[in-house]
């Protein structure tokens, strides 16, 4: 089973929020998740990014694979470098 971590687009039109999900990767992009591990907010200044750091470490470990956009965000929470500890 390819397990992503990605985002799932929320807000309305032209406010969009983004929760960051675990799911399948033949899912929808707001289909069924596994678990919701933070939200993405680019809207406000400064821009809100919070990310439960221990169960996104964990489903890295276990094989999940980020998408583009949310491996910036991991790199912007330095999630990688506490990762190889």
């Amino acid at each position: 089973m390819a397990v992503r971590i990605r985002l799932q687009r929320h807000g309305s039109k032209n406010r969009p929020f983004f929760r960051i999900v675990i799911a399948h990767s033949k899912n929808k992009r707001n289909g069924k998740f596994i678990e919701t591990i933070g939200y993405f907010n680019p809207i406000v200044e400064p821009i809100k990014l919070e990310i439960k750091e221990d169960r996104a470490i964990e489903w890295l470990r276990k094989g999940a694979l980020p998408s583009e956009r949310v491996k910036n965000l991991f790199q912007k929470k330095q999630i990688f470098k506490k990762l190889d500890e």
